[in-house]
């Protein structure tokens, strides 16, 4: 009951949260210019990178596109219309100065923005309903909806998190969550998996010690994975740079988070649900051989 309450406040959390905060949306999400640019040589995302951020153009963003001397320049969308975009993009072009070679530039509208929003939110969703369906396929309905409990678990309490920090929500965003979602729900068959099998097993067991005991058999792979993953992607929040900082940072809280739901919300939800251990067959099974014996 314990962990029960303690995730049921951390979605709450989330949600209030992000209605009193919302997000920090990124330039896929507002709209704003890309500026693709090809540099004499590589090294010198740093330097622009200063460079264009005290322009006083809001949001920039630069990263490698690419080959090392590609770079990809996102700018947020500018008050005024189109002459505020153009002008925006010539003050970088100035910055920038002549050693610099444009291949593309682009205008992200709202109507775009808008659309990759929606797309992102229905993949997530989509997903969401893909795993409901495998996991009620491979096992029962129950496993399904403690399964999909744990993972809207995880994705609310994921957007919570962003929303308190503030940290950009973008596309990279989404890629994580739909990330997170597959390695929670991977954490939560292995332990399904083993709650199955000991189903069958042990007939005579009560429900309480059968889910304990797999939970149990299973920790110290859950617990190996997770921190082998952690220390990775640790790494690559350190050491990645803020092109994949807020990927990173999601993927780090989304393992956190979703070993904690495998192992403290899915599985001991399984306790409030009438799960078939298969001796109702087996009684009428013993009754048939009694009854063709008599």
């Amino acid at each position: 009951m314990f962990f029960f309450g303690f995730s049921l406040l951390l979605i709450l959390a989330s949600i209030v949260i992000f209605i009193a905060r919302d997000l920090n949306y990124g330039i896929d999400f507002q709209g704003g210019i890309l500026v693709e640019v090809r540099v004499d040589r590589a090294g010198k995302l740093g330097e622009m990178r200063q460079r264009l951020t005290n322009l006083g153009l809001g949001e920039v963003s630069l990263q490698e596109f690419g080959a090392p001397t590609d770079i990809l320049i996102r700018i947020q969308k500018q008050a005024g219309g189109e002459k505020a975009q153009q002008a925006a993009i010539d003050k970088v072009k100035r910055e920038l100065g002549p050693g610099v070679k444009y291949r593309r530039t682009e205008f992200v509208g709202p109507k775009v923005s808008e659309e990759l929003f929606q797309d992102g939110v229905t993949a997530v969703f989509l997903a969401i309903i893909g795993i409901l369906l495998y996991i009620w396929f491979r096992f029962e309905w129950q496993f399904g909806i403690g399964a999909i409990v744990a993972l809207c678990h995880d994705v609310i309490t994921t957007v919570g998190i962003f929303a308190l920090t503030g940290i950009e929500f973008n596309l990279s965003t989404v890629a994580a969550i739909l990330t997170i979602a597959g390695y929670s729900i991977n954490d939560t068959v292995v332990v399904y998996d083993r709650v199955r099998e000991n189903l069958r097993k042990y007939k005579s067991l009560s429900l309480f010690e059968l889910l304990n005991n797999s939970v149990n058999e299973t920790l110290s792979r859950t617990v190996m994975t997770s921190v082998t993953t952690l220390l990775a992607l640790l790494s690559l929040y350190i050491l990645g740079g803020e092109v994949i900082r807020g990927f990173s940072f999601a993927m780090i809280w989304g393992v956190l988070i979703g070993t904690y739901s495998s192992i403290c919300l899915a599985v001991p939800l399984l306790l409030y649900f009438d799960i078939d251990r298969g001796t109702s067959r087996a009684s009428d099974k013993s009754n048939n051989v009694k009854e063709g014996i008599s």
